[in-house]
């Protein structure tokens, strides 16, 4: 990938110092005085004691306080393009490179700096101005922040985060709306992919799997608007999901045991319940002598095994030709010689070719679907079935899925924030035309919640002998009695 694409450039232009003042993200020529405020060296005192106010714009809702330190930042990156520009196009090769000759210039920069600056201001405009050229702007400290797990951008000047289960608006906002632009453009060019006017959405990820979601006008009707789902940097284990409170030791030892019996287990849940999450945790209970493809959307999950093949859903191009989808994807699986099928989620009429995979020999499959309830996970499973364009009577879906789907675990986000597994229900069978499922466990919301809101329950077995039993026994897999015993 050459340097021009790595740092987010829109469209290919011949190498000038007008071209490299967009690579190196130089701020919009109105960001200097923004909103017509003062600038801020033309203050004797220190930039940062500048006051604070909102400023107005034409959009609903705007809001924006005006930043002491941009005309800085605009002059440190003019002085980079003097400084490295007659360079960069002929001996950068790289991103650490890259990352290398800024570090090393701009300390010099700084320091010619006119401007009043204390020490405090020094060392924010160079993590700021190291943020827009190496990482992505005002958003990069929330991504290293690891107390925030998601970052919305509902415009160029209103951000929001999640910490703990709830939502904040925080003191951060980019440039104009091209800087905001700017940063998706870079964000999706890296892995292949595109939006704009033509293709307003798309789907992304970040180097460390992180999900992105962006979506730009027309269909954005306040301007472009950014969602980052962080995921960890160390990927959960099932000891910080039962520290979390999300499972029980007994709940994660039947898991193991479903998933090393060969169980196929569907994950439903809502949208922001920990469905991913909990998958990359279950697929960890895989064996490891066995051959594992995962196909997802968007590649988030982070399998420890040494024989995992991960595949990818590829967009249309400009032309619209050249999707490769998900449904294509398991039908290509299915002819890899896989021991497990792993697919990120279930949405459409990929739902059909999973079942028929579970039902031909690939038993112990793994995938997700949103879904408010396991009735309703079943439903959902229903929809996309008829969604592949078969005209199947809907018994025969119905038989294909208790066929197919052995265990559903449900997820669900409670009103403290938090994220708890709420039912782990086994499909039975057929009793006439509707499927039959059987709960082993549950969540007690009745044990209510302490003085903080959150609450006390927990997971608990209905006592309930799964019928699944005999067929791990077969697998030399004995599930011991207090694993489903009563109140367990």
């Amino acid at each position: 990938m050459s340097l021009q694409d790595r740092l987010g450039r829109r469209t290919p232009a011949p190498a000038s110092p007008g071209v490299l003042s967009e690579r190196l993200g130089s701020v919009n020529e109105a960001s200097g005085a923004a909103g017509g405020m003062p600038v801020a060296g033309s203050h004797t005192m220190p930039v940062s004691a500048v006051p604070v106010s909102a400023i107005q714009f034409g959009r609903r809702n705007t809001r924006r306080a005006y930043d002491p330190l941009a005309a800085v930042r605009k002059r440190a990156h003019q002085a980079l393009l003097e400084l490295l520009g007659p360079q960069l196009y002929d001996t950068v090769s790289d991103d650490a490179e890259l990352e290398r000759r800024v570090r090393e210039s701009l300390p010099e920069v700084l320091a010619n700096e006119e401007a009043n600056l204390t020490a405090g201001d020094r060392s924010t405009a160079y993590r700021q101005i190291l943020d827009e050229i190496l990482g992505h702007g005002p958003i990069e400290p929330l991504l290293r922040d690891p107390e925030v797990t998601e970052i919305m951008v509902n415009a160029w000047d209103r951000i929001y985060v999640e910490r703990f289960g709830h939502i904040h608006a925080v003191d951060a906002a980019f440039m104009d709306e091209t800087h905001l632009r700017r940063v998706i453009d870079k964000i999706v060019s890296r892995i292949g992919r595109r939006i704009d006017e033509s293709s307003p959405m798309v789907d992304a990820r970040l180097p460390d799997g992180s999900r992105v979601n962006a979506v730009v006008p027309p269909i954005a009707l306040d301007g472009a608007a950014l969602t980052v789902r962080k995921f960890a940097a160390d990927p959960f284990t099932v000891d910080d999901l039962i520290s979390f409170g999300t499972m029980s030791p007994r709940v994660a030892d039947l898991l193991r045991a479903c998933v090393q019996g060969r169980l196929d287990i569907l994950i439903s849940g809502g949208t922001g319940t920990g469905k991913t999450t909990l998958l990359n945790v279950v697929s960890s209970f895989l064996p490891a002598d066995e051959r594992i493809i995962t196909i997802e959307d968007s590649a988030e999950l982070r399998l420890a095994q040494e024989h995992v093949l991960r595949l990818e859903y590829r967009p249309p191009n400009v032309e619209g030709r050249g999707e490769v989808t998900i449904r294509d994807l398991v039908r290509n699986a299915l002819r890899m010689r896989p021991d497990r099928i792993v697919v990120g989620e279930v949405r459409d009429g990929a739902a059909l070719d999973m079942l028929q995979a579970m039902n031909t020999g690939h038993d112990g499959s793994l995938t997700t679907v949103h879904a408010n309830s396991p009735r309703d996970s079943v439903a959902r499973l229903e929809t996309m079935v008829l969604m592949a364009g078969m005209d199947l009577p809907i018994r025969a879906v119905r038989e294909q899925i208790a066929s197919a789907v052995d265990i559903i675990v449900q997820l669900s986000r409670l009103r403290d924030g938090s994220r708890r597994i709420t039912h782990i229900t086994e499909v039975t069978g057929m009793e006439g035309d509707v499927l039959t499922m059987q709960d082993l466990y549950t969540f007690d919301f009745r044990a209510g919640q302490d003085q903080f809101g959150r609450h006390q329950g927990a997971l608990v077995s209905t006592g309930l002998r799964p019928r699944f039993v005999d067929q791990l026994a077969d697998h030399g897999i004995t599930i011991a009695p207090e694993l489903y015993g009563r109140g367990m």
